[in-house]
């Protein structure tokens, strides 16, 4: 930039130099983007240390952003308040008989659990407590267990609603509305996928099976479980059909989760509902926390152009919008595997988006790929949040469990292909729903 101390270069090489230093000695990503933010701000004679705090405040003030803490305190009073258990139950008489019971009922869980909380690590940190070691007694292996846990974590993510869609709505200015409706199908593909990965295995390690259940079961527990059912639809169909925005949406689906906990199946006490907000509090800090010094890193960028610097080579290359989505899905699963997904949707997503536009590729296919790219990241080291949950739970080390992700992995990125070569994946449901989203 003219008038500037460093050229783009030089920053360039400060932050991401600094920043990726900072993640090999251990420290977590939200600091590791301040610290690399601070040399610069310190040297640059037009800048001052007072900015990193400032542009971090900046990003909290957003409406959008309020959804996230509302979500996470859904997904904890729906955990809190047996509605999971109710979801557990019917899992189980729907899939229960299938090879592999125990894993089929927790990956559909995961299906059903991802319509409310929008939160994969909430999901590993729950789903991990309750199926592992259940697991583990029926004779499962626990490098199966572990990785069938980590890795259906992530439908929470790209099944609506999902936190990070919020903040790519909010960050890119995409209809949150046309993300909710285009994540649908790819997360039904993703399940399907992974709940054929689990037959695969079942029937090669002969993992054990429960007994049909009665069609008068599945009545009786879907009946129970309709009240817990209904809250993905209160929330995905209040948004699309006008009623009520993102945030207010995450706020209605508390007060229905708080009722249904409290006074519903009054499985929770007031001492639960306090511990429930205190875990969201402490969830909810560490993911704003990331979205504040992103944002002030995403600043620097732009300060000294470097997204215009590395794009003027990447232009050359004129990709269709098949090809841009190959690369956008490149880069993702890498940036992916050392970087939390919500800084990555600010700092990488915004580098790429002029050059998804220059492809004709469409905002919420762009955003689609991005999204389900990075829930990748989650289950791949060295970050790879979900799968240190669940190796935690389990007490065993990850590269014992890394073997069977990766298989897993496997039917999930041709899910990912498909999205990439086919659009209409993606944008079938919101153009047949609500096209407005799409303009």
């Amino acid at each position: 930039m003219t008038g500037s101390l460093l050229g783009s270069g030089q920053a360039a090489a400060i932050l991401f130099g600094i920043f990726f230093t900072a993640l090999l000695l251990r420290i977590p990503v939200a600091f590791s983007l301040a610290l690399a933010c601070l040399p610069i701000l310190l040297i640059e004679p037009r800048l001052s240390s007072e900015i990193l705090v400032q542009e971090t405040f900046n990003s909290y003030n957003s409406f959008i952003l309020l959804a996230v803490p509302f979500f996470l305190l859904t997904a904890n009073l729906m955990n809190g308040g047996g509605i999971t258990d109710r979801l557990m139950t019917l899992s189980r008489t729907m899939v229960g008989h299938w090879p592999g019971g125990l894993a089929q009922i927790n990956v559909v869980l995961s299906f059903f659990f991802a319509g409310i909380s929008g939160s994969s690590t909430a999901d590993a940190a729950s789903q991990s407590k309750v199926f592992i070691e259940a697991q583990r007694r029926e004779g499962y292996d626990d490098s199966f267990s572990v990785a069938i846990t980590a890795v259906s974590s992530v439908l929470a993510v790209i099944i609506p609603p999902s936190i990070l869609m919020i903040i790519w709505g909010g960050t890119l200015t995409t209809s949150i509305g046309a993300l909710f409706l285009a994540g649908i199908v790819p997360g039904a593909l993703i399940t399907v996928a992974q709940m054929a990965t689990v037959h695969v295995y079942a029937k090669m390690r002969n993992y054990p099976t429960y007994k049909r259940a009665s069609w008068g079961d599945l009545a009786r527990s879907l009946l129970v479980s309709v009240p817990a059912l209904t809250t993905p639809f209160i929330i995905i169909g209040g948004k699309i059909f006008g009623w009520f925005t993102a945030t207010e949406s995450a706020c209605i689906a508390v007060i229905y989760a708080a009722f249904l906990s409290l006074l519903f199946y009054r499985e929770m006490n007031l001492r639960g509902f306090y511990e429930a907000l205190v875990d969201t509090g402490r969830f909810s800090a560490i993911a704003l926390f990331c979205v504040g010094t992103a944002s002030a890193f995403g600043w620097l960028l732009a300060y000294y152009k470097i997204p215009q610097a590395i794009l003027s080579g990447v232009s050359a290359w004129h990709l269709g919008p098949t090809g841009m989505g190959f690369l956008v899905a490149g880069v993702f699963l890498v940036v992916g595997c050392f970087l939390d997904a919500i800084p990555a949707i600010i700092i990488v997503g915004t580098i790429l988006q002029p050059l998804t536009v220059s492809a004709g590729m469409d905002p919420v296919h762009f955003a689609m790929i991005g999204i389900v790219s990075l829930a990748f990241g989650l289950v791949t080291p060295p970050y790879g949040l979900c799968l240190l949950i669940a190796c935690s739970m389990a007490g065993m080390r990850l590269m014992d469990a890394i073997k069977d992700v990766l298989i897993m992995l496997a039917p999930m990125c041709i899910v990912l292909v498909m999205i990439i070569v086919w659009p209409e994946i993606v944008l079938f449901l919101p153009r047949l729903i609500s096209p407005d989203f799409l303009r």
